[in-house]
């Protein structure tokens, strides 16, 4: 790279770097102004400008402190404010205390806040872009041995989307106001949500009434021993979800989830025909074995026909992409959000995934890495990500087949990660397995009366939960079509709690 190009890089040199940042200091002293003579002014910009968006340090915690007082209740107004603001600071030959007197009696008119609060946000936007832009352009010229280009993508493409989804990008501190309020909200949400859930419901019942439906951010593991039916519960609870859907359009134009959500199914194991051949099965109750063969009746034909046109308009996005990778898994999912929305994340499975080269050949590393990875991508975009685990075959040993905690692979890291963690368990495949070869056999009539106790059955055992009791919940399970439903059979207890 020769020297003219490198010196558009050296903040020490060049005209490009003597530039001011975009900022609007008349904007910021207007709508202070209009808050001052007006409180009415803030709540027409508290929704989406914080003090972190104003250019002055002063302004930004007049705007904090006015905004404190007014959510109490009180009134913010230049008497209100002084004694919350340093006494001795300068504002050019002006005090404080004169500074605002100032702000008030240049005070535009209330209709003009929102518009200066739009510009206030934009400009500290502007300013992000760049700092983000310099920091991108300076650690490429820099070439660090532990940031490899692949790795500066992925964190600039986290910072964008963090800029882009709250307006800053910096993470830090929130104060206990802020998380106090959110938590307030949530409850609302909640009342208002049908079936009263905290978080989002999967479409079971029973299943909802321990868990409060999914909650955001947290990650749920979802484990069993292949044939107990994981993949068909995460597909049922993927569909139920998309499938009841209801968008709420926000007075700045952006949308919400109601009830229901947008679902991102990252399916590394079967192909996207393959799991929408499931979903077409559950749904119009033709077995999925009778579609593959084309073993079907015309009136079966014309079901699958209306149900795939139904399913055209559900949110449920499919990657089918086999061995992806955390950071790919986490860029696909900001992308997902940013250009159709995104409710509920669920991966089948965490052991498909592989981690990044520096765990090696350690698995356990690996998976460390992949589970953290799952949480922290929860965390940063604010959705509950249902991940598939398998099971250690220690199960297979043991005279009780229920799984444990230990029985998780690579156990450590997915158990502490974890803030759900539900195993699938179906006695009836370990029973029909211990079938007698000899109908005469009398044992056979005991293991008919096993059969009959559970067949159609399933339980799905709550081992950990975060928020809520641990317990084992009933289901009814139809194989023919990989479908989990409520019992309907009141005499079945639905619900232990351990």
């Amino acid at each position: 790279m020769n020297d003219a190009a490198r010196k558009l890089t050296d903040p020490a040199k060049g005209e490009a770097f003597q530039r001011e940042a975009p900022n609007n200091i008349e904007a910021e002293q207007a709508l202070l102004g209009a808050m001052l003579v007006n409180n009415d002014a803030f709540y027409r910009v508290s929704d989406f400008l914080k003090p972190v968006h104003f250019y002055e340090p002063l302004h930004r915690k007049i705007f904090e402190v006015a905004g404190d007082i007014i959510r109490m209740g009180k009134i913010a107004n230049t008497i209100t404010l002084k004694t919350f603001l340093p006494a001795d600071q300068k504002v050019g030959d002006l005090t404080v205390a004169q500074y605002l007197a100032r702000l008030a009696a240049q005070a535009v008119t209330i209709i003009n806040a929102e518009d200066f609060g739009r510009a206030i946000y934009d400009l500290a936007l502007r300013r992000a872009l760049i700092t983000i832009g310099e920091d991108m352009v300076n650690i490429a010229y820099d070439a660090p041995l532990d940031m490899p280009p692949q790795t500066q993508i992925e964190d600039t493409e986290r910072r964008l989307f963090e800029l882009a989804e709250t307006g800053r990008y910096d993470g830090g501190f929130q104060s206990f106001n802020d998380a106090v309020a959110l938590a307030i909200d949530m409850a609302g949400a909640a009342f208002e949500r049908d079936g009263h859930l905290s978080g989002i419901s999967t479409g079971i019942q029973s299943l909802d009434g321990k868990m409060g439906g999914l909650q955001r951010s947290d990650l749920i593991i979802l484990a069993g021993r292949p044939g107990m039916g994981k993949t068909s519960l995460a597909t049922n609870i993927a569909y139920n979800i998309a499938a009841s859907y209801e968008p709420e359009y926000l007075p700045d134009g952006s949308v919400k989830a109601k009830n229901g959500g947008v679902v991102g199914f990252y399916s590394l194991e079967m192909s996207s025909e393959q799991l929408a051949t499931r979903i077409i099965s559950e749904q119009t109750e033709v077995s999925s074995s009778k579609i593959r063969r084309g073993d079907i009746t015309e009136a079966d034909f014309e079901k699958l026909v209306a149900c795939s046109q139904m399913m055209q308009k559900v949110p449920l996005f499919i990657d089918q992409t086999g061995g992806i990778s955390i950071a790919q898994l986490a860029a696909r999912a900001r992308r997902l959000k940013r250009q159709r929305g995104l409710d509920v994340l669920v991966v089948d499975y965490v052991q498909l995934m592989t981690g990044s080269k520096k765990a090696g050949d350690n698995r356990v590393q690996e998976v460390t890495e992949i589970t953290t990875g799952l949480k922290a991508l929860g965390k940063e975009l604010n959705v509950p990500i249902v991940a598939l685990s398998q099971l250690s075959r220690q199960v297979e040993s043991r005279e009780d087949k229920r799984p444990q905690l230990s029985d998780l692979r690579e156990s450590g890291s997915i158990e502490q990660d974890a803030d759900v963690v539900l195993f699938v368990f179906r006695e009836e495949y370990y029973v029909k397995n211990a079938e007698p070869r000899d109908p005469d056999d009398p044992k056979y009539a005991e293991w008919e009366a096993q059969m009959d106790k559970v067949k159609g059955t399933a339980d799905v055992i709550i081992a950990k939960q975060r928020h809520g009791p641990t317990g084992t919940v009933k289901l009814a399970f139809q194989a023919e079509f990989t479908r989990f439903a409520d019992l309907a059979d009141p005499s079945f207890t639905q619900y232990e709690e351990h």
